[in-house]
């Protein structure tokens, strides 16, 4: 048996354009890449106890497929739809499929930047939201699931 199977898995989803991280608009999204998120998110998830996966797509259906694939054997999600979080009903559908915590993730505060961005299409189906805390927020989001039952 693998050492993940022992341990609770979180899975971290990115949406579109994450993969640029560090790149993209840095004073709105901060200067760390997404492969340094993913690593500090993993690193904490084992001094946790957890096990993360991590996943990123810039396509709608791809998401979706992958929630999907993780109902039965995740015990937490951590979600940033990025631009998918103000169109998406496939991915509040999916979510919606899900019996465990789902925490919605947003590097920059969505409240504070243009009206189209203030309405989440799944803020409403989700544990909880966390948003405008940067890189931060996906660490007070795993802390919270791994302390979660």
């Amino acid at each position: 048996m693998e050492e993940q199977d022992k341990q609770p898995t979180i899975l971290i989803i990115h949406g579109p354009n994450l993969n640029m991280l560090g790149k993209r608009e840095p004073e709105i999204y901060g200067k760390k890449t997404l492969e340094e998120i993913d690593a500090l998110l993993k690193a904490r998830g084992e001094s946790l106890g957890c096990f993360v996966e991590t996943f990123q797509s810039n396509h709608e259906g791809g998401i979706v497929e992958k929630i999907q694939q993780s109902s039965n054997r995740i015990a937490g999600l951590i979600i940033n739809p990025a631009a998918f979080t103000h169109t998406s009903i496939a991915i509040r559908d999916a979510i919606m499929l899900l019996d465990v915590p789902v925490i919605e993730i947003h590097l920059s505060n969505i409240y504070q930047r243009e009206p189209f961005r203030h309405k989440s299409m799944i803020s409403d189906v989700v544990t909880g939201q966390i948003t405008g805390f940067g890189d931060y927020g996906y660490l007070m989001a795993l802390d919270f699931l791994a302390r979660t039952p």
